[in-house]
């Protein structure tokens, strides 16, 4: 049984979810040689074993691949074997935990310094010279 690093302190077991793999052959009994692997792989985020406090962010993430009863589901497709089908999988099924992981800090705005404002106001006034210059013509 493998698991997978989220970061430092997450880690999910390969038991956490389950995947399928489906193979289609061209679309509307057409006849094609190309036949392609689908994976289908489910994450139940509330039988996980997450800390709660990030199964609540990924419940309120506003993303159509969370169902109502918390099921995320991720569909592969562009691979040509399952395996790497597999492997994108689970990348992108880390990669969306990463991202609700990351806690934004709040800044606090700062008003630009009095240095600040003197440089922009001489760059203004320099592309203004610079423009007035460029729209006359000399005769």
């Amino acid at each position: 049984m493998s698991e997978l690093n989220i970061t430092d302190s997450i880690r999910i077991s390969s038991n956490e979810f389950e995947w399928h793999a489906i193979r289609s052959s061209g679309a509307g009994g057409q006849k094609v040689n190309k036949t392609s692997t689908c994976i289908h792989l489910r994450f139940d985020i509330r039988a996980s074993s997450l800390p709660e406090w990030l199964k609540e962010r990924l419940l309120n993430a506003n993303d159509h691949r969370v169902s109502h009863e918390g099921v995320f589901i991720i569909k592969v497709q562009s691979e040509r074997t399952q395996e790497r089908n597999y492997a994108a999988a689970i990348s992108r099924l880390t990669e969306w935990i990463q991202a609700f992981t990351k806690i934004q800090k709040e800044r606090r705005q700062t008003k630009p310094s009095r240095a600040a404002k003197a440089k922009r106001m001489d760059q203004k006034t320099h592309k203004g010279k610079i423009k007035q210059l460029r729209g006359k013509v000399d005769q």
